[in-house]
């Protein structure tokens, strides 16, 4: 359980005891209830100590949480309120609040669809109550592009346990291009999304270096609690800084690529760099620009390039240049381009 649910716990506990004016609270006493209240929501007997409650105490007495409890000590030994009627669940809610509490709200409604977030969707609808109770409803202001439909989905939750908890993963697995599935234990570091799909990335048993999985090529997952995990040095922005997307290539398959931009499309290029090794080179008469990346030569990179037809032109390398040429002009052929009867060429 997270440190703040427990947290919550305890002072939703101590509010709830401070409340009952028809007892007398000792530290002891909101100790061993504390103890109890988590306990029974974790299953299982959690011990509590005084100096989390009495930091708990002060924290519910100051400003940082807002709650500016009236709590005093009486007779030097016993905790109440001060003020007889005052509950931390009480307490009004800001404009503001309500604001950034409905925003917040929206934004992870459009999460729930994925099993990461599916225990969201209690939690969500109690705060929805509530906020929608005092303020008016209104459209989403942020809206996420999200597929819930993607394969592999439902391997999340135990993937990002798995990392957080350090335990090898067994997978089935098959590539698109695998005859047949092959079944490894995986030691997994980071998901990692990129267009709209999900990829495991870390060291497959056995084998060097790191590789990445996608999730929708994953038949089957499961957890290998006898085997260790083996961490590794890995820093997910060291490993990508020289890639476009996902696929991570040697030192030698590094292109300095240079690029014109039509003039159309040269103010989406440069507030939206294509890789943090965008360079602009120069600055046309006609309002067009030359910029120059740094990249591994992979897939993701020519998709990106092919997908601005007409409004880029590769300068260098000649191979690359050469490369798209021949898929510009597969494309064109495939549709009948240069046929005067419509037909393939």
């Amino acid at each position: 359980m997270a440190w703040n649910k427990n947290a919550l716990i305890r002072y939703r506990t101590i509010d709830k005891c401070l409340q009952n004016r028809y007892r007398k609270w000792t530290l002891d006493d909101l100790v061993a209830a504390c103890s109890e209240a988590l306990a029974e929501y974790e299953g299982k007997a959690s011990l509590v100590s005084k100096r989390t409650v009495q930091l708990d105490i002060q924290l519910m007495r100051g400003d940082k949480l807002g709650y500016h409890a009236p709590i005093v000590v009486v007779d030097k030994k016993y905790y109440t309120y001060a003020d007889p009627d005052y509950s931390i669940t009480d307490i009004p809610l800001t404009q503001t609040d309500m604001d950034v509490l409905t925003e917040s709200v929206e934004m992870l409604r459009q999460f729930t669809k994925f099993s990461l977030f599916e225990e969201l969707n209690g939690v969500l609808q109690k705060l929805e109550d509530r906020i929608y109770n005092a303020s008016a409803n209104r459209q989403p202001i942020i809206h996420i592009d999200r597929n819930e439909h993607l394969k592999g989905l439902e391997h999340l939750d135990v993937l990002y346990q798995a990392i957080v908890k350090k335990i090898v993963l067994r997978i089935t697995y098959q590539s698109f291009t695998a005859p047949a599935p092959l079944t490894y234990n995986f030691h997994g570091y980071i998901l990692k999304e990129y267009n709209n799909r999900w990829f495991l990335v870390g060291k497959r048993e056995g084998m060097p270096g790191i590789r990445t999985l996608a999730l929708d090529r994953m038949q089957k997952v499961e957890v290998d609690l006898s085997a260790d995990y083996q961490l590794d040095d890995f820093d997910p922005d060291r490993y990508y800084k020289n890639t476009y997307g996902v696929t991570v290539l040697r030192d030698e398959d590094l292109i300095e690529i240079v690029l014109r931009v039509d003039r159309a499309n040269a103010p989406y290029v440069l507030t939206k760099p294509f890789h943090r090794s965008q360079n602009l080179l120069e600055t046309h008469a006609d309002g067009s620009i030359t910029i120059s990346l740094y990249v591994h030569d992979n897939l993701e990179k020519e998709r990106l390039l092919l997908g601005f037809a007409g409004a880029i032109e590769v300068l260098e390398p000649a191979s690359l240049r050469t490369r798209l040429r021949k898929k510009y002009e597969q494309a064109y052929h495939m549709h009948g381009g240069g046929s005067h009867d419509g037909q393939k060429m």
